[in-house]
Protein backbone atom coordinates (compact mmCIF):
# COMPACT_ATOMS: atom_id res chain seq x y z
CA UNK A 1 0.00 0.00 0.00
CA UNK A 2 1.16 3.61 -0.99
CA UNK A 3 -0.07 6.26 1.62
CA UNK A 4 -0.78 9.54 -0.08
CA UNK A 5 -0.98 12.81 1.60
CA UNK A 6 -3.40 13.12 4.91
CA UNK A 7 -7.27 14.36 3.40
CA UNK A 8 -9.92 15.81 5.38
CA UNK A 9 -7.34 13.87 8.81
CA UNK A 10 -7.46 10.26 6.81
CA UNK A 11 -4.76 8.66 4.95
CA UNK A 12 -5.89 8.01 1.88
CA UNK A 13 -4.38 4.56 0.68
CA UNK A 14 -4.14 3.64 -3.03
CA UNK A 15 -4.20 -0.14 -3.72
CA UNK A 16 -1.76 -2.40 -5.48
CA UNK A 17 -4.27 -5.53 -5.04
CA UNK A 18 -5.82 -5.87 -9.05
CA UNK A 19 -2.14 -5.53 -10.79
CA UNK A 20 -1.09 -7.05 -13.81
CA UNK A 21 -1.03 -10.17 -13.30
CA UNK A 22 -4.11 -10.41 -10.86
CA UNK A 23 -4.77 -14.34 -10.49
CA UNK A 24 -1.95 -15.25 -12.66
CA UNK A 25 0.30 -17.46 -10.47
CA UNK A 26 3.11 -18.88 -13.40
CA UNK A 27 4.85 -17.55 -16.41
CA UNK A 28 3.27 -19.95 -18.80
CA UNK A 29 -0.60 -18.40 -16.86
CA UNK A 30 1.24 -14.98 -17.54
CA UNK A 31 2.38 -15.27 -21.08
CA UNK A 32 -0.92 -17.19 -22.42
CA UNK A 33 -3.04 -14.49 -21.09
CA UNK A 34 -1.35 -11.56 -22.18
CA UNK A 35 -0.59 -12.98 -25.58
CA UNK A 36 -3.64 -14.89 -26.36
CA UNK A 37 -6.62 -14.23 -24.20
CA UNK A 38 -7.44 -10.17 -23.75
CA UNK A 39 -7.61 -9.80 -27.88
CA UNK A 40 -10.80 -11.81 -28.28
CA UNK A 41 -14.21 -9.96 -28.06
CA UNK A 42 -17.05 -10.95 -26.12
CA UNK A 43 -19.59 -12.78 -26.87
CA UNK A 44 -22.33 -12.31 -23.79
CA UNK A 45 -25.23 -15.14 -24.85
CA UNK A 46 -26.92 -15.26 -21.62
CA UNK A 47 -27.63 -11.98 -19.82
CA UNK A 48 -30.40 -10.06 -18.00
CA UNK A 49 -29.68 -6.28 -19.22
CA UNK A 50 -32.54 -4.15 -19.97
CA UNK A 51 -33.05 -4.11 -23.79
CA UNK A 52 -35.02 -0.44 -22.76
CA UNK A 53 -32.02 0.48 -21.26
CA UNK A 54 -29.35 -0.19 -23.86
CA UNK A 55 -31.79 1.59 -26.33
CA UNK A 56 -32.41 4.58 -25.14
CA UNK A 57 -28.57 4.69 -23.95
CA UNK A 58 -29.18 7.43 -21.44
CA UNK A 59 -26.28 8.00 -19.31
CA UNK A 60 -26.75 7.05 -15.64
CA UNK A 61 -27.00 9.67 -12.82
CA UNK A 62 -24.79 8.02 -10.21
CA UNK A 63 -22.78 5.06 -8.89
CA UNK A 64 -25.84 3.42 -7.02
CA UNK A 65 -27.69 3.58 -10.62
CA UNK A 66 -25.64 1.28 -12.74
CA UNK A 67 -23.66 -0.34 -9.65
CA UNK A 68 -26.20 -0.91 -6.70
CA UNK A 69 -29.54 -1.14 -7.68
CA UNK A 70 -30.99 -4.69 -8.21
CA UNK A 71 -27.45 -6.00 -7.10
CA UNK A 72 -28.91 -9.27 -5.04
CA UNK A 73 -25.16 -10.40 -4.41
CA UNK A 74 -24.58 -7.06 -3.05
CA UNK A 75 -27.58 -7.12 -1.17
CA UNK A 76 -26.95 -10.68 0.51
CA UNK A 77 -23.63 -9.70 2.07
CA UNK A 78 -24.71 -6.38 3.41
CA UNK A 79 -27.72 -8.16 5.12
CA UNK A 80 -25.08 -10.78 6.23
CA UNK A 81 -22.97 -7.38 7.70
CA UNK A 82 -26.35 -6.49 9.67
CA UNK A 83 -27.08 -3.74 7.39
CA UNK A 84 -30.86 -3.08 7.15
CA UNK A 85 -33.23 -3.56 4.31
CA UNK A 86 -33.83 0.10 3.79
CA UNK A 87 -30.11 0.42 2.63
CA UNK A 88 -30.72 -2.54 -0.02
CA UNK A 89 -34.25 -2.61 -1.41
CA UNK A 90 -35.57 0.22 0.48
CA UNK A 91 -36.36 3.52 0.57
CA UNK A 92 -32.89 5.14 1.65
CA UNK A 93 -31.38 7.64 -0.86
CA UNK A 94 -28.69 6.82 -3.12
CA UNK A 95 -25.92 7.75 -1.75
CA UNK A 96 -26.81 6.44 1.52
CA UNK A 97 -26.74 2.76 0.08
CA UNK A 98 -23.95 3.32 -1.47
CA UNK A 99 -22.27 4.06 1.75
CA UNK A 100 -23.93 1.18 3.34
CA UNK A 101 -22.21 -1.23 0.46
CA UNK A 102 -18.60 0.69 0.80
CA UNK A 103 -18.85 -0.30 4.80
CA UNK A 104 -19.66 -3.72 4.12
CA UNK A 105 -16.72 -4.23 1.15
CA UNK A 106 -14.01 -5.02 3.59
CA UNK A 107 -15.52 -7.68 5.31
CA UNK A 108 -16.44 -9.34 1.43
CA UNK A 109 -12.82 -10.77 1.79
CA UNK A 110 -12.46 -14.32 -0.10
CA UNK A 111 -16.39 -13.84 -0.87
CA UNK A 112 -15.94 -13.09 -4.77
CA UNK A 113 -17.22 -9.76 -4.02
CA UNK A 114 -14.05 -8.31 -3.15
CA UNK A 115 -12.74 -9.41 -6.40
CA UNK A 116 -15.36 -8.13 -8.59
CA UNK A 117 -15.84 -4.54 -6.64
CA UNK A 118 -12.11 -3.34 -6.83
CA UNK A 119 -12.13 -4.88 -10.79
CA UNK A 120 -15.06 -3.13 -11.60
CA UNK A 121 -14.04 0.07 -10.36
CA UNK A 122 -10.33 -0.02 -12.04
CA UNK A 123 -11.44 -1.01 -15.09
CA UNK A 124 -14.73 1.26 -15.33
CA UNK A 125 -13.50 4.12 -13.87
CA UNK A 126 -9.40 3.49 -13.45
CA UNK A 127 -10.02 3.81 -9.72
CA UNK A 128 -7.52 2.00 -7.64
CA UNK A 129 -8.23 2.68 -3.95
CA UNK A 130 -9.52 0.18 -1.68
CA UNK A 131 -13.51 0.62 -1.45
CA UNK A 132 -14.45 1.33 2.26
CA UNK A 133 -16.36 3.41 4.59
CA UNK A 134 -13.89 6.29 4.57
CA UNK A 135 -13.12 5.78 0.92
CA UNK A 136 -16.72 6.14 -0.27
CA UNK A 137 -17.42 9.55 -1.09
CA UNK A 138 -14.32 10.34 -2.94
CA UNK A 139 -15.27 7.10 -4.95
CA UNK A 140 -19.02 8.13 -5.59
CA UNK A 141 -17.76 11.46 -6.75
CA UNK A 142 -15.01 10.25 -9.17
CA UNK A 143 -17.21 7.71 -10.69
CA UNK A 144 -20.29 9.94 -10.87
CA UNK A 145 -18.04 12.58 -12.99
CA UNK A 146 -16.84 10.17 -15.20
CA UNK A 147 -20.57 8.54 -15.73
CA UNK A 148 -21.42 11.57 -17.59
CA UNK A 149 -19.03 11.09 -20.23
CA UNK A 150 -19.95 9.25 -23.54
CA UNK A 151 -17.72 6.27 -23.05
CA UNK A 152 -19.44 5.26 -20.01
CA UNK A 153 -23.33 5.37 -21.39
CA UNK A 154 -24.66 1.68 -21.98
CA UNK A 155 -23.75 1.70 -25.52
CA UNK A 156 -20.25 3.43 -24.53
CA UNK A 157 -19.72 0.27 -22.15
CA UNK A 158 -20.60 -1.97 -25.00
CA UNK A 159 -17.59 -0.29 -27.32
CA UNK A 160 -15.16 -0.05 -24.52
CA UNK A 161 -15.07 -3.76 -23.39
CA UNK A 162 -15.34 -4.71 -27.07
CA UNK A 163 -19.01 -6.82 -27.22
CA UNK A 164 -19.60 -8.04 -29.69
CA UNK A 165 -23.22 -9.73 -29.16
CA UNK A 166 -25.15 -9.16 -25.68
CA UNK A 167 -28.24 -12.14 -25.43
CA UNK A 168 -31.43 -10.71 -23.50
CA UNK A 169 -33.32 -12.71 -21.50
CA UNK A 170 -36.99 -12.14 -23.14
CA UNK A 171 -40.30 -13.15 -22.36
CA UNK A 172 -42.50 -14.51 -25.42
CA UNK A 173 -44.80 -11.57 -25.07
CA UNK A 174 -42.28 -9.14 -25.66
CA UNK A 175 -42.69 -7.07 -28.32
CA UNK A 176 -38.88 -6.56 -28.78
CA UNK A 177 -39.45 -2.68 -29.83
CA UNK A 178 -35.77 -1.93 -27.96
CA UNK A 179 -34.29 -4.65 -30.02
CA UNK A 180 -35.64 -2.65 -33.11
CA UNK A 181 -34.31 0.35 -32.03
CA UNK A 182 -31.21 -0.57 -30.59
CA UNK A 183 -30.08 -1.95 -33.90
CA UNK A 184 -30.88 1.26 -36.09
CA UNK A 185 -28.75 2.87 -34.02
CA UNK A 186 -25.44 1.41 -35.92
CA UNK A 187 -23.97 0.32 -33.44
CA UNK A 188 -21.37 -2.46 -33.75
CA UNK A 189 -22.90 -4.76 -30.88
CA UNK A 190 -25.08 -7.04 -31.79
CA UNK A 191 -27.96 -7.23 -29.20
CA UNK A 192 -30.73 -10.13 -29.67
CA UNK A 193 -33.18 -11.46 -28.17
CA UNK A 194 -33.50 -15.22 -25.69
CA UNK A 195 -36.94 -16.65 -25.89
CA UNK A 196 -37.37 -17.85 -22.12
CA UNK A 197 -41.03 -19.35 -21.89
CA UNK A 198 -40.94 -19.71 -17.94
CA UNK A 199 -44.34 -18.58 -17.24
CA UNK A 200 -46.10 -20.96 -19.76
CA UNK A 201 -45.54 -23.93 -17.59
CA UNK A 202 -47.31 -22.32 -14.48
CA UNK A 203 -50.61 -23.90 -14.27
CA UNK A 204 -50.27 -24.44 -10.85
CA UNK A 205 -51.03 -20.40 -10.22
CA UNK A 206 -53.64 -20.01 -11.79
CA UNK A 207 -54.06 -16.07 -11.17
CA UNK A 208 -51.19 -14.93 -13.16
CA UNK A 209 -51.04 -18.22 -15.39
CA UNK A 210 -54.43 -16.59 -16.54
CA UNK A 211 -53.01 -13.59 -16.97
CA UNK A 212 -50.01 -13.84 -18.77
CA UNK A 213 -52.01 -16.33 -21.15
CA UNK A 214 -53.66 -12.91 -21.96
CA UNK A 215 -50.73 -11.05 -22.85
CA UNK A 216 -49.80 -14.00 -25.04
CA UNK A 217 -53.09 -13.32 -26.93
CA UNK A 218 -52.76 -9.72 -27.57
CA UNK A 219 -48.89 -10.40 -28.71
CA UNK A 220 -49.65 -13.15 -31.05
CA UNK A 221 -53.47 -11.26 -32.06
CA UNK A 222 -54.59 -14.88 -31.36
CA UNK A 223 -57.46 -15.92 -29.16
CA UNK A 224 -56.53 -18.57 -26.78
CA UNK A 225 -59.39 -20.36 -25.87
CA UNK A 226 -58.19 -23.90 -26.28
CA UNK A 227 -54.22 -25.88 -25.74
CA UNK A 228 -53.80 -26.08 -29.18
CA UNK A 229 -54.22 -22.23 -29.82
CA UNK A 230 -52.19 -21.68 -26.52
CA UNK A 231 -49.48 -24.14 -28.59
CA UNK A 232 -50.53 -21.73 -31.87
CA UNK A 233 -49.62 -18.55 -30.00
CA UNK A 234 -46.36 -19.75 -28.71
CA UNK A 235 -44.96 -21.11 -32.34
CA UNK A 236 -45.95 -17.73 -33.64
CA UNK A 237 -44.22 -15.85 -31.09
CA UNK A 238 -41.01 -18.20 -31.42
CA UNK A 239 -41.49 -17.27 -35.48
CA UNK A 240 -41.64 -13.48 -34.15
CA UNK A 241 -38.65 -13.65 -31.91
CA UNK A 242 -36.34 -16.28 -34.95
CA UNK A 243 -37.10 -12.99 -37.36
CA UNK A 244 -35.65 -10.37 -34.77
CA UNK A 245 -32.93 -12.42 -34.71
CA UNK A 246 -33.15 -14.98 -31.99
CA UNK A 247 -31.37 -18.42 -31.61
CA UNK A 248 -31.63 -19.32 -28.20
CA UNK A 249 -34.10 -20.16 -25.96
CA UNK A 250 -33.57 -20.62 -22.00
CA UNK A 251 -35.55 -22.54 -18.94
CA UNK A 252 -34.91 -21.54 -15.92
CA UNK A 253 -36.12 -24.80 -13.77
CA UNK A 254 -35.14 -26.72 -10.44
CA UNK A 255 -34.75 -29.94 -12.49
CA UNK A 256 -35.83 -30.73 -15.90
CA UNK A 257 -39.45 -32.51 -16.07
CA UNK A 258 -39.21 -35.89 -17.26
CA UNK A 259 -43.56 -36.73 -16.27
CA UNK A 260 -44.29 -37.30 -20.42
CA UNK A 261 -47.67 -37.14 -20.67
CA UNK A 262 -50.51 -37.30 -23.79
CA UNK A 263 -51.83 -34.08 -25.47
CA UNK A 264 -54.96 -34.92 -24.28
CA UNK A 265 -54.23 -34.93 -20.83
CA UNK A 266 -52.00 -31.57 -21.05
CA UNK A 267 -55.28 -30.23 -22.37
CA UNK A 268 -57.21 -30.78 -19.41
CA UNK A 269 -54.87 -29.59 -17.60
CA UNK A 270 -54.50 -26.51 -19.46
CA UNK A 271 -58.32 -26.30 -19.33
CA UNK A 272 -58.66 -27.08 -15.51
CA UNK A 273 -55.82 -23.69 -15.26
CA UNK A 274 -57.63 -21.24 -17.42
CA UNK A 275 -61.14 -22.19 -15.18
CA UNK A 276 -59.16 -21.13 -12.44
CA UNK A 277 -59.23 -24.50 -10.71
CA UNK A 278 -56.69 -25.84 -8.16
CA UNK A 279 -53.72 -27.64 -10.32
CA UNK A 280 -51.86 -30.46 -8.31
CA UNK A 281 -48.11 -30.69 -8.07
CA UNK A 282 -48.30 -33.70 -10.12
CA UNK A 283 -50.37 -32.16 -12.82
CA UNK A 284 -48.08 -29.19 -13.15
CA UNK A 285 -45.32 -31.24 -13.92
CA UNK A 286 -47.16 -33.08 -16.28
CA UNK A 287 -48.24 -30.08 -18.65
CA UNK A 288 -44.36 -28.60 -17.82
CA UNK A 289 -43.23 -31.73 -19.52
CA UNK A 290 -45.11 -32.20 -22.41
CA UNK A 291 -44.41 -28.02 -23.16
CA UNK A 292 -40.90 -28.40 -22.68
CA UNK A 293 -40.91 -31.04 -25.47
CA UNK A 294 -42.73 -28.96 -27.36
CA UNK A 295 -40.56 -26.59 -26.71
CA UNK A 296 -37.43 -28.26 -27.66
CA UNK A 297 -39.15 -29.41 -31.11
CA UNK A 298 -39.60 -25.86 -32.11
CA UNK A 299 -35.97 -25.09 -30.99
CA UNK A 300 -34.93 -28.10 -33.37
CA UNK A 301 -37.03 -26.56 -36.61
CA UNK A 302 -35.15 -23.63 -36.37
CA UNK A 303 -31.92 -24.31 -35.72
CA UNK A 304 -31.71 -22.61 -32.62
CA UNK A 305 -29.53 -23.11 -28.82
CA UNK A 306 -31.37 -24.33 -25.98
CA UNK A 307 -30.50 -23.38 -22.67
CA UNK A 308 -31.41 -25.37 -19.45
CA UNK A 309 -30.35 -23.55 -15.89
CA UNK A 310 -31.02 -25.97 -13.65
CA UNK A 311 -31.08 -26.22 -10.05
CA UNK A 312 -31.93 -22.93 -7.84
CA UNK A 313 -34.05 -22.86 -5.16
CA UNK A 314 -35.96 -19.73 -5.46
CA UNK A 315 -37.60 -17.68 -3.22
CA UNK A 316 -36.28 -19.56 0.44
CA UNK A 317 -37.84 -16.25 2.77
CA UNK A 318 -41.90 -16.38 2.43
CA UNK A 319 -41.84 -12.81 5.00
CA UNK A 320 -39.20 -11.48 2.33
CA UNK A 321 -40.61 -12.77 -0.99
CA UNK A 322 -44.02 -10.75 0.36
CA UNK A 323 -42.00 -7.50 1.48
CA UNK A 324 -40.08 -7.11 -1.61
CA UNK A 325 -40.21 -10.29 -4.51
CA UNK A 326 -38.58 -12.39 -5.72
CA UNK A 327 -35.03 -11.81 -7.30
CA UNK A 328 -34.25 -9.95 -4.27
CA UNK A 329 -31.52 -12.06 -2.64
CA UNK A 330 -32.94 -14.76 -1.14
CA UNK A 331 -32.55 -17.74 -3.26
CA UNK A 332 -30.16 -20.49 -3.07
CA UNK A 333 -28.58 -23.78 -4.16
CA UNK A 334 -31.55 -26.49 -4.48
CA UNK A 335 -30.89 -30.29 -4.08
CA UNK A 336 -33.11 -32.06 -6.57
CA UNK A 337 -32.29 -34.87 -8.44
CA UNK A 338 -30.60 -33.92 -11.51
CA UNK A 339 -29.91 -36.69 -13.26
CA UNK A 340 -32.45 -39.05 -14.18
CA UNK A 341 -34.94 -36.61 -15.33
CA UNK A 342 -32.60 -34.71 -17.40
CA UNK A 343 -31.65 -37.89 -19.33
CA UNK A 344 -34.75 -38.39 -19.74
CA UNK A 345 -35.71 -35.12 -21.10
CA UNK A 346 -32.66 -35.40 -23.94
CA UNK A 347 -33.07 -38.68 -24.80
CA UNK A 348 -36.76 -37.94 -25.57
CA UNK A 349 -36.09 -35.49 -27.91
CA UNK A 350 -33.34 -37.27 -29.46
CA UNK A 351 -35.68 -40.07 -30.03
CA UNK A 352 -38.18 -37.80 -32.11
CA UNK A 353 -34.70 -36.49 -33.65
CA UNK A 354 -35.96 -32.80 -32.38
CA UNK A 355 -33.24 -32.25 -30.04
CA UNK A 356 -31.30 -29.10 -30.53
CA UNK A 357 -27.80 -27.92 -29.44
CA UNK A 358 -28.21 -27.42 -25.91
CA UNK A 359 -26.27 -26.07 -23.22
CA UNK A 360 -27.27 -27.17 -19.41
CA UNK A 361 -25.89 -25.33 -16.59
CA UNK A 362 -25.35 -26.29 -13.45
CA UNK A 363 -26.25 -24.68 -9.87
CA UNK A 364 -25.22 -27.54 -7.34
CA UNK A 365 -21.36 -28.03 -7.24
CA UNK A 366 -22.29 -32.09 -5.95
CA UNK A 367 -23.54 -32.35 -9.98
CA UNK A 368 -20.40 -31.23 -11.69
CA UNK A 369 -19.86 -34.81 -12.95
CA UNK A 370 -23.05 -35.85 -13.74
CA UNK A 371 -23.52 -32.72 -15.73
CA UNK A 372 -19.92 -33.28 -17.23
CA UNK A 373 -21.05 -36.50 -17.95
CA UNK A 374 -24.80 -36.28 -19.44
CA UNK A 375 -23.20 -34.21 -22.24
CA UNK A 376 -21.12 -36.91 -23.77
CA UNK A 377 -24.77 -39.45 -24.17
CA UNK A 378 -25.85 -37.20 -26.72
CA UNK A 379 -23.45 -35.52 -28.70
CA UNK A 380 -24.28 -36.64 -32.41
CA UNK A 381 -21.21 -36.11 -34.74
CA UNK A 382 -23.11 -33.27 -36.58
CA UNK A 383 -21.42 -30.32 -35.09
CA UNK A 384 -18.68 -30.35 -32.39
CA UNK A 385 -19.72 -30.03 -28.70
CA UNK A 386 -23.21 -30.24 -29.59
CA UNK A 387 -24.70 -30.64 -26.30
CA UNK A 388 -22.57 -28.17 -23.47
CA UNK A 389 -21.82 -28.41 -19.91
CA UNK A 390 -21.95 -24.61 -19.55
CA UNK A 391 -20.13 -22.05 -17.18
CA UNK A 392 -20.38 -21.98 -13.64
CA UNK A 393 -23.93 -20.05 -12.48
CA UNK A 394 -25.04 -17.73 -10.15
CA UNK A 395 -23.50 -19.22 -6.93
CA UNK A 396 -20.70 -20.65 -8.82
CA UNK A 397 -19.32 -18.02 -11.19
CA UNK A 398 -16.26 -17.46 -9.45
CA UNK A 399 -12.79 -18.31 -9.10
CA UNK A 400 -13.64 -21.88 -7.07
CA UNK A 401 -16.64 -22.34 -9.18
CA UNK A 402 -15.36 -21.93 -12.37
CA UNK A 403 -11.97 -24.51 -11.74
CA UNK A 404 -14.74 -27.14 -10.96
CA UNK A 405 -16.80 -26.57 -14.10
CA UNK A 406 -13.70 -26.68 -16.44
CA UNK A 407 -12.11 -29.18 -14.26
CA UNK A 408 -15.36 -31.26 -14.73
CA UNK A 409 -15.55 -30.72 -17.95
CA UNK A 410 -11.89 -31.71 -19.25
CA UNK A 411 -12.35 -34.80 -17.25
CA UNK A 412 -15.24 -35.77 -19.15
CA UNK A 413 -15.27 -34.06 -22.30
CA UNK A 414 -13.38 -32.02 -24.76
CA UNK A 415 -12.50 -28.25 -23.24
CA UNK A 416 -11.30 -27.47 -26.81
CA UNK A 417 -14.83 -27.19 -27.36
CA UNK A 418 -16.03 -25.22 -24.61
CA UNK A 419 -18.12 -22.06 -25.46
CA UNK A 420 -16.91 -20.38 -22.59
CA UNK A 421 -18.50 -17.52 -20.19
CA UNK A 422 -21.33 -15.65 -19.70
CA UNK A 423 -22.16 -12.29 -17.50
CA UNK A 424 -25.66 -13.68 -16.35
CA UNK A 425 -26.29 -10.32 -15.12
CA UNK A 426 -28.35 -7.62 -14.83
CA UNK A 427 -25.86 -4.99 -14.72
CA UNK A 428 -23.75 -3.29 -17.14
CA UNK A 429 -20.90 -2.50 -14.65
CA UNK A 430 -20.27 -6.78 -15.08
CA UNK A 431 -18.08 -7.13 -18.09
CA UNK A 432 -15.02 -7.60 -16.28
CA UNK A 433 -16.44 -11.35 -15.30
CA UNK A 434 -15.13 -12.35 -18.91
CA UNK A 435 -11.92 -11.07 -17.89
CA UNK A 436 -12.27 -12.64 -14.70
CA UNK A 437 -12.76 -16.28 -16.77
CA UNK A 438 -10.07 -15.50 -18.72
CA UNK A 439 -7.47 -15.10 -16.15
CA UNK A 440 -8.88 -18.33 -14.35
CA UNK A 441 -8.75 -20.52 -17.18
CA UNK A 442 -4.85 -19.26 -18.17
CA UNK A 443 -4.13 -19.54 -14.64
CA UNK A 444 -5.58 -23.55 -15.15
CA UNK A 445 -3.86 -24.04 -17.88
CA UNK A 446 -0.74 -22.52 -17.11
CA UNK A 447 -0.51 -24.09 -14.18
CA UNK A 448 -0.49 -27.57 -16.10
CA UNK A 449 2.23 -26.39 -18.15
CA UNK A 450 4.20 -25.75 -15.46
CA UNK A 451 3.99 -29.16 -13.70
CA UNK A 452 4.61 -30.70 -17.21
CA UNK A 453 0.84 -32.21 -17.82
CA UNK A 454 0.51 -30.03 -20.95
CA UNK A 455 3.33 -29.22 -23.60
CA UNK A 456 4.71 -25.74 -23.17
CA UNK A 457 3.55 -25.19 -26.89
CA UNK A 458 1.68 -22.10 -27.69
CA UNK A 459 0.88 -23.48 -30.98
CA UNK A 460 -1.11 -26.25 -29.16
CA UNK A 461 -2.23 -24.04 -26.09
CA UNK A 462 -2.94 -20.89 -29.02
CA UNK A 463 -6.15 -22.12 -30.09
CA UNK A 464 -7.68 -23.27 -27.25
CA UNK A 465 -7.50 -20.54 -25.08
CA UNK A 466 -8.85 -18.24 -27.89
CA UNK A 467 -11.43 -20.87 -29.00
CA UNK A 468 -12.65 -20.75 -25.68
CA UNK A 469 -12.34 -17.57 -24.76
CA UNK A 470 -14.85 -16.50 -27.71
CA UNK A 471 -14.27 -18.28 -31.50
CA UNK A 472 -16.25 -21.66 -30.36
CA UNK A 473 -19.16 -19.43 -29.25
CA UNK A 474 -19.28 -17.57 -32.33
CA UNK A 475 -19.25 -20.84 -34.62
CA UNK A 476 -21.71 -22.57 -32.22
CA UNK A 477 -24.18 -20.11 -31.96
CA UNK A 478 -24.48 -19.23 -35.42
CA UNK A 479 -26.12 -15.79 -34.85
CA UNK A 480 -27.13 -13.31 -37.17
CA UNK A 481 -26.08 -10.02 -38.34
CA UNK A 482 -28.47 -7.04 -37.44
CA UNK A 483 -31.45 -7.07 -39.69
CA UNK A 484 -34.32 -4.39 -38.54
CA UNK A 485 -37.64 -6.41 -39.20
CA UNK A 486 -40.63 -4.46 -40.38
CA UNK A 487 -42.96 -2.92 -37.82
CA UNK A 488 -45.40 -5.25 -36.61
CA UNK A 489 -48.89 -4.01 -38.63
CA UNK A 490 -51.85 -3.37 -35.49
CA UNK A 491 -54.79 -4.05 -35.44
CA UNK A 492 -54.64 -7.05 -37.62
CA UNK A 493 -58.00 -9.13 -37.89
CA UNK A 494 -57.39 -11.72 -34.67
CA UNK A 495 -57.24 -15.16 -35.60
CA UNK A 496 -59.14 -17.91 -33.96
CA UNK A 497 -57.92 -21.28 -33.27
Amino acid sequence: MVPTPRRHGKWRVLSKFIRKDFLLHTKAARRLYHTLATAPPIFDYHCHLAPQVVAANQPFRNLFEIWLAGDHYKWRAMRANGVAERFCTGAALPFEKFQAWAATVPHTLRNPLYHWTHLELQRYFGISELLNAHSAARIWRAANAQLATPELTPQGILKKFKVAVVCTTDDPVDSLEHHRAFARSGHPTRMLPTFRPDKALLVNQPAGFNLWVAQLAAASNMEVHSFAAFRAALEQRHAYFHAHGCRLSDHGLSHCFADFCSEKVAAGIFDKARQGGAVSAAEQGQFASFMMLFFGQLDARRGWTKQLHLGALRSNNTRRLQQVGPDTGFDSIGDAPQAAPLAAYLDRLDQEHALPKTIIYNLNPADNYVFASMIGNFQDGTIPGKIQYGSGWWFLDQQDGMEQQLNALSNLGLLSRFVGMVTDSRSLMSYPRHEYFRRVLCNLIGRDVENGALPDDDQLLGPLIRNVCGANAERYLNLPGVAIPARPRQNRKRQTN
